[in-house]
């Protein structure tokens, strides 16, 4: 997890234009470099380094004597470099998996670059020989990448919208900042003076496409068919590669545990396979709460059972609202439901930073987008609706929970792994049929629980758990956090303020207070970037005003029981 920021064809001082990379400083905090491009005075390249593999030689823009002309400033990991270095014979310089995106361009050219890596990344690859600039994004968006392209060939590309906001340019009106769309590359040229041209955006990898990187996977010729057992069996072995695959760091690793299914999954896999590795510490799980909440006694209950050293992050109602702008400030997002969730996400990774050594951390994220874990999926009319709506979720993920994972983790130095959004596992669990993939008897997720029930990788009261919203199963059942965020805005924001809402922001008008109150925050810190939330966060099929699951009638009766 890293911060990455280039300029191309800037008209301003270069050095003046560096503060602005300054401002994802959060996302490195190991290393800083800014390097200019030979030949190309006002073409640059930032980077601020969170050091987790190749310790000597991680630093970026990555170059190698083999290819003098190409420049590489990335964000992610690559799962499969050591696969396709065998595969291909290529000869490595570091230990960087970064590199391998060299020589696949060198071998392939870029869509075949992009195909072939699996991993979660976004990347600038500059080529001064061809005089093309690329960028490209993972499926899911997993890591962040915007950019900026003014009318007259002046690009800025950054990690965070924020880098990117306030920089210098000769337009008379701010241009559009926007994040670069998940699974696609573009194609840019670079013209003599170092200003560029949009020739194209290609989309290289849809959520339900097998990945071209498959052909190349550790699990391979999975038996077919769709009877339960031979389902059941090839998505347990997926899983249990997506979470090997992911081991791979120098750094010390760790998992969030809120004692829900997801995480308590991975937390469960991440200790087998550690313990099959010989790995030469415990695992750090981590739960945050307050007082009496249902996931610190449910993760309490799961951390038991599997062995992890646990963690106990303990907050009251002050603490969470104390935080909302940083955290606001943060996500770049003022969607209500993200906003609510980040706050658990951001206080137990600032106690990860400031207390433990744990620096490569674990989560259960794209779960409920993929296996249908949201409540409102009992609603859904078809099974087919309901898959339909499952992939709209995954496409989106960029915009909510993975954007959330993301920056509340990045904001204290930490990097995110969510086995859940693996590119073969994803594909697999996509194509099964769709009524294999519906909630049954009541229960959400009831394959995915199923696939695991013999497995004893965790106890069947956390196995067959029912989905607490993770805003929401962090606070007392008696007061939610829902609660506790209506009554103490209720006294920030006047009720006639409410009732002009539409007239101050015609995009995304807030409905509710607390809305209101967000968008306030994100309009001090980001005014007229409202468009870069489409739409808000909601249930589907249902008349919810809310997207706390507290407020949805299955939620309540099944709390009643």
């Amino acid at each position: 997890m890293c911060g990455i920021w280039a300029l191309f064809g800037s008209d301003e001082c270069l050095s003046a234009q560096c503060l602005c990379a300054m401002k994802i400083a959060h996302r490195g905090p190991d290393a800083f470099r800014f390097e200019n491009v030979n030949r190309f005075t006002n073409c640059c390249f930032g980077f601020h380094r969170l050091a987790i593999v190749d310790q000597l030689y991680g630093m970026q823009p990555i170059r190698v004597k083999k290819f003098p002309y190409l420049w590489l400033c990335y964000n992610g990991e690559i799962y499969n470099f050591k696969k396709l270095q065998k595969k291909f014979e290529f000869d490595y310089q570091t230990l960087v998996d970064g590199e391998v995106i060299l020589h696949l361009y060198n071998k392939g050219g870029i869509e075949q670059t992009a195909s072939l890596l699996d991993g979660v990344f976004a990347f600038i690859l500059l080529d001064t020989a061809n005089r093309k600039v690329f960028l490209g994004r993972d499926t899911y968006g997993v890591r962040p990448l915007f950019k900026v392209l003014t009318d007259d060939g002046f690009l800025g590309v950054c990690s965070e919208a924020k880098g990117l906001i306030n920089l210098k340019h000769s337009m008379s009106l701010d241009p559009r900042v926007d994040p670069f769309p998940p699974g696609h590359y573009e194609v840019l040229d670079l013209k003599p003076n170092g200003k560029v041209a949009s020739v194209e955006v290609v989309k290289f990898h849809s959520p339900k496409d097998e990945p071209l990187h498959a052909a190349y996977s550790a699990v391979q010729n999975l038996p077919s068919g769709f009877d339960v057992e031979t389902v059941k069996s090839n998505i347990r072995l997926l899983f249990e590669n997506a979470v090997r695959k992911r081991l791979m760091a120098h750094r010390r690793i760790g998992c969030l545990l809120s004692g829900g299914l997801d995480s308590s999954l991975v937390a469960s896999m991440l200790i087998k396979l550690m313990k099959e590795g010989n790995t030469r510490y415990p695992l750090q799980t981590f739960a945050i709460g307050m007082e009496d909440a249902p996931d610190l006694l449910a993760a309490r209950k799961v951390a038991a059972y599997i062995g992890s050293e646990h963690h106990e992050v303990i907050f009251n109602s002050d603490e969470g609202i104390q935080v909302l702008e940083d955290v606001i400030l943060s996500l770049e997002t003022y969607d209500i439901t993200t906003v609510r969730a980040s706050v658990g996400m951001y206080l137990v990774s600032k106690y990860i930073r400031e207390k433990t050594d744990s620096a490569v951390i674990f989560s259960g994220e794209g779960s409920d987008e993929l296996t249908q874990g949201y409540i409102y999926f009992h609603k859904a009319p078809t099974p087919e609706e309901a898959a339909e709506e499952s992939e709209r979720l995954l496409r989106e993920l960029y915009l909510f929970d993975v954007l959330r994972a993301d920056r509340t983790t990045a904001a204290h130095g930490l990097e995110m792994r969510v086995p859940f959004l693996d590119h073969q596992f994803t594909a697999y669990y996509l194509s099964l049929p769709a009524e294999l993939r519906t909630p049954k008897n009541g229960i959400e997720k009831h394959l995915l629980r199923e696939a695991f029930e013999d497995t004893n990788l965790l106890p069947k009261e956390i196995l067959w758990r029912p989905k607490e919203a993770f805003s929401d199963g962090l606070t007392s059942v008696k007061k939610s956090w829902f609660s506790i965020l209506q009554d103490y805005i209720d006294t920030q924001v006047d009720d006639l303020l409410l009732e002009k809402a539409a007239e101050k922001f015609p995009f995304n008008p807030p409905k509710t207070k607390e809305g209101y109150y967000y968008r306030e925050i994100f309009e001090k810190h980001f005014p007229g970037r409202s468009d870069w939330l489409p739409h808000y966060w909601m249930p589907k099929w249902i008349k919810a005003t809310d997207p706390s699951a507290r407020t949805l009638k299955h939620y309540k009766s099944a709390t009643k029981e």
